[in-house]
């Protein structure tokens, strides 16, 4: 479908596009005042082919998704949109889009930017204060979005922060569109995952935008409000698995001639055991909000002046049932792989677990709120034709926390006290679990009651506020075709929080009789997680009992009430704690300069085109952390020596580093359609939060030959990647493409652990001084620890260091993060996109490859003295990418298959244990078909995960499951009309 629209051409205009590092393509012009006529290709093969012009004309490495028409990204979310792309992979939450990772280089590794403005992130953890500088691509809805842009290979111009990639997300604007745009947007989404919520939810959306005093002034206003009902349903390990080397006797260990167990483990084999087996039930509602208003004025020719605002608002209420059962290192009998002979890792098939203690039904319910503001200001001015110079100034927020008492998250335990052992089939994608109770009872909900409770209260705030001054002086003396050059100030400050009111009431709280039966409701296990076989397996125990959160919250209030108990800062209602344990505030202040020299050899049979940037830039961090403070060390016990908190205060370091950022992006037009480019630039990311807080803290039971402590340092150095690539382009017909390439990641300061001796807190020890050694001397040098102190207790009463006794001052070895770890990575990019003539049919496919050198050893246990956890690479995974799409006629559809292998997802499970948790190979199949009843009317449907595919999560060996989590689809029906 094609359309005709007349535009102004002028100067500015195309500033604004060089600055913005993208270019629109070729336009001829005999006049500047001219009017020009452009035929602009809509629809998928619109979109593709603008992408491709992005791709073709950018400097350096750049890949693209630019939405269809006003208002229509290919997909409903960005980062499903986004994993479309060449090197890119996505996680999910709750079935949809959320973080990127970009050539194995997760979130963390991957800076956002809006119109080139770098965003601010607020996460959260369930139970801690966050770490992560993540952007979440769920708070923003697709609609207001016009393309989004992935620089994959460094540039003097954009914002630090990413070794994977920058991400830059456009939005359109009022003076560089028609002269009216109006359109709207109504859907229903249908998601099969949700098993309470609405069968079906609304989302509108609507663009406005006009400009008008001879197209001088232009008013831009977009927004969309969303629904959205999902569920999901998981098998889980959630306190983690325990590893054993074979042979070795330790907690929950097999003997390797234990007769009970088939294939038993063997001496230098590793093996583990689950720590606890739990099912999971969420439903989750959430509510987006999404808004934009744009302001431009350009009252001359030569200059022009953007004024927007930008809100995001994400609403989330989620509620969970679970039932599980926790092990204490019990085993009965089963069965294990079967080992090679020669050691390796086994895990288990049929594990049986003699715990005879409690099943839990434990419920939750909480709500949190996401807001994104941002106001920005950008005047573009040409004080004469060979120069351009722009102005960008922009105070974003990002604020992330509870809804109200209830907190980010909590736990209400359940409980039911008659489980003998518990017996779980590992060979399964999901186990199945089934339970012996004592004297062959069952679940009954007369005997059910509560345990202990846990209410989480995790708080992020993100502010940014930036300006830059960029500017492009065109030379055209000899090869130098023009200098950019610009300098910025950023300060980014986030605080990250946390705080937790819990009650250790695990031996149960109150009598079964003070809970009505009607709070536990049976639930059918098959219909809960009907895409696993094994829930309908005669392994599987066929049900479990929802707990009503609300009721138990109730009941333990009137038990507390009765018992005139205090159990929360609400007095006999459970809720939140509002005073932080936890909470680090990081300030980074960001000073830089750049400039690039741009040289293109145009007369020649091969033009070339060669850009040579340095980017200076310089960062100061004050980390402030709120952290116990300590009096005095009192000698307690024989060997125990307890230091004596006097509270909690703020304690404060400073950290700076500076980075010298070069980039050298060199391109050769073979002919006219080949393309052949090379990269070498650098790039860095920014240690986490919690690495970077300005806290110490100490454990505070010492020993008499010292403590142990932890800090954070905010004086690290950034990650920094040194990167080379090769890629060749050829553009061998309207809108289609072949590109491959090599890229490789050589990356410095990765981040470790180290230790050293302090006098932290200048706590004086009680036997290290002229009181200790006069008591050594009165009872003998084999006297014992216990004999030393109850003589000085005799002699001083309580014995407290003292330093005016001459006690010396204690040393504590400090655990601190440290640069000390180097990695290289290095893959292969494939991507072809094709139109079949006119017939309407197109496709693309891609792949990368990722390699890295530093592997996840499964053999390693991280045990002994001494040893520190393994360093990996985490989400390294090959991916690929298959689409195909039909666009004529008024009608367009798009079939598209995303896949993602397996990859290391985290160096520690669910109880802290240092052990890999690997995410399984995962594939999703999505389609959208549109039709275009009329010119400006069309409706659409959209269908996510149509085969329901399942997630999966596993440790050192695949049976060593730590999630399998089941979906579902989505489907959405709607229609959108332009006046």
């Amino acid at each position: 479908m094609k359309k005709m629209t007349e535009f102004k051409k002028n100067s500015v205009a195309v500033a604004i596009a060089t600055l913005a590092g993208v270019s629109g393509g070729a336009v001829a012009q005999t006049d500047a005042d001219s009017a020009l006529e452009e035929v602009v290709v809509v629809g998928i093969r619109g979109s593709l082919e603008r992408a491709m012009d992005v791709k073709r004309d950018s400097q350096g490495v750049v890949d693209a998704i630019s939405a269809e028409d006003i208002g229509k990204m290919p997909d409903t979310n960005l980062a499903e949109s986004l994993q479309r792309i060449t090197g890119v992979s996505i996680d999910r939450q709750n079935g949809e889009g959320s973080r990127v990772t970009v050539r194995g280089f997760g979130p963390d590794y991957n800076v956002v930017t809006l119109n080139g403005r770098q965003m601010p992130a607020a996460n959260l953890e369930a139970t801690n204060a966050s770490a992560s500088r993540s952007f979440d691509f769920a708070n923003l809805a697709a609609e207001s979005v016009s393309a989004v842009e992935i620089y994959k290979t460094g540039r003097a111009d954009l914002s630090t922060g990413g070794i994977g990639s920058v991400i830059n997300i456009r939005t359109a604007r009022p003076l560089e569109m028609e002269e009216l745009v109006l359109n709207v947007g109504a859907k229903t989404t249908h998601d099969t995952s949700s098993q309470t919520g609405d069968s079906l939810t609304p989302e509108m959306s609507g663009i406005f935008s006009t400009k008008f005093a001879e197209d001088t002034i232009g008013v831009a206003l977009t927004a969309s409000h969303s629904k959205r009902d999902s569920g999901f349903a998981k098998a889980e390990t959630g306190p983690g698995w325990y590893t054993i080397p074979g042979g070795q006797g330790d907690w929950g260990s097999i003997a390797p001639d234990n007769t009970n167990f088939e294939n038993a483990p063997q001496e230098g084999d590793i093996y583990a055991v689950p720590r606890g087996v739990g099912y999971s039930f969420g439903e989750v509602q959430r509510e987006r909000t999404n808004a934009q208003m744009t302001l431009q004025w350009a009252p001359l020719d030569n200059f022009e002046a953007t004024l927007d605002y930008t809100y995001a608002e994400q609403d989330v209420e989620q509620q969970y049932n679970a039932m599980g059962a926790w092990f204490n290192g019990v085993p009965v009998s089963g069965s294990f792989t079967e080992g090679s002979g020669n050691g390796s890792v086994v895990a288990p098939i049929v594990y049986t677990d003699g715990t005879g203690t409690d099943v839990t039904f434990n419920a939750g319910e909480w709500g949190t709120v996401n807001k994104n503001d941002s106001v920005g200001l950008n005047l573009v001015w040409n004080p004469r034709e060979d120069l351009t110079l722009a102005f960008d100034y922009h105070n974003s927020s990002a604020e992330n926390g509870a809804k109200d008492d209830r907190g980010s998250n909590n736990n209400i335990a359940g409980v039911q006290f008659n489980r003998a052992s518990t017996t779980v089939n590992y060979g399964y994608e999901l186990p199945a679990t089934s339970f012996e109770f004592i004297d062959g009872q069952g679940f009954d909900p007369a005997q059910m009651l509560t345990s202990g409770t846990s209410f989480r209260n995790s708080y992020m705030k993100h502010d940014i506020e930036q300006a830059k001054f960029d500017g492009t002086f065109d030379v055209d003396a000899g090869p130098v075709s023009s200098i950019d050059f610009g300098i910025g100030y950023t300060e980014s400050s986030n605080r990250s929080a946390y705080a937790v009111a819990e009650r250790g009431t695990w031996g149960g709280y109150g009598t079964p009789a003070d809970y009505d039966d009607s709070l536990f409701v049976r639930k059918s296990m098959a219909e809960a997680l009907d895409q696993f076989d094994s829930a309908t397996s005669a392994e599987m125990t066929p049900y479990y009992y929802a707990a009503d959160f609300d009721g138990m919250r109730d009941a333990i209030s009137a038990i507390a009430q009765a018992n005139g108990e205090t159990l929360s800062p609400c007095g006999t209602v459970l809720c939140v704690d509002d005073n932080f344990t936890t909470d680090r505030i990081a300030v980074e202040t960001q000073q830089a300069a750049y400039t690039q020299v741009n040289l293109a050899w145009e007369d020649v049979p091969m033009p070339v085109q060669l850009a040579v940037g340095v980017r200076y830039e310089k960062t100061d961090i004050d980390a402030k952390a709120l952290v116990p403070q300590y009096d005095f060390i009192a000698w307690n016990s024989a060997n125990e020596f307890d230091a004596n908190p006097s509270g909690v205060g703020f304690s404060e370091q400073q950290g700076a580093y500076s980075n010298l950022l070069p980039n050298i992006d060199f391109n050769v037009a073979l002919n006219e359609d080949m393309v052949a480019r090379a990269s070498v630039s650098k790039t860095i990311t920014r240690p986490n939060y919690t690495d970077i807080q300005g806290g110490q803290t100490i454990n505070p039971r010492v020993r008499i030959n010292g403590g142990t402590a932890s800090r954070g340092n905010p004086d690290l150095k950034p990650f920094e990647s040194t990167n080379y690539d090769l890629s060749f382009e050829w553009y061998y017909g309207e809108g289609s493409y072949l590109s491959a390439g090599f890229y490789k990641k050589d990356v410095d300061n990765f981040i470790g652990l180290d230790s050293f001796i302090e006098t932290t807190f200048d706590l004086a020890h009680p036997a290290k001084g002229p009181r200790y050694e006069a008591a050594v001397a009165a009872l003998g040098s084999d006297a014992t620890s216990a004999e030393i102190l109850a003589y000085m207790q005799a002699e001083y009463g309580t014995v407290i260091g003292s330093a005016a006794e001459g006690d010396a001052l204690a040393e504590f070895t400090v655990l601190a993060p440290v640069n000390a770890r180097t990695a290289k990575i290095d893959g292969f990019e494939f991507a072809v996109q094709h139109m079949f003539g006119d017939s309407g049919f197109g496709g693309i496919v891609n792949f990368t490859t990722v390699n890295g050198d530093i592997a996840y050893d499964n053999f390693n246990t991280n045990k002994g003295e001494g040893v520190e956890n393994q360093f990996a690479l985490l989400g390294l995974s090959d991916s690929f990418n298959v689409v195909g799409f039909y666009d004529k006629n008024g009608i367009q559809a798009r079939l598209a298959y995303n896949w993602r292998d397996d990859f290391l997802n985290s160096t520690f499970d669910g109880n802290g244990e240092r052990n890999p948790v690997y995410t399984e190979a995962y594939g999703q199949l999505d389609a959208n078909v549109s039709y275009d009843i009329q010119d400006n009317f069309s409706v659409f449907v959209e269908g996510i995960n149509l085969t329901d595919e399942t997630q999966r999560l596993y440790g050192r060996a695949e049976n060593m499951v730590i999630g399998a989590i089941q979906s579902g689809a989505r489907y959405n029906l709607g229609v959108r009309y332009s006046f």
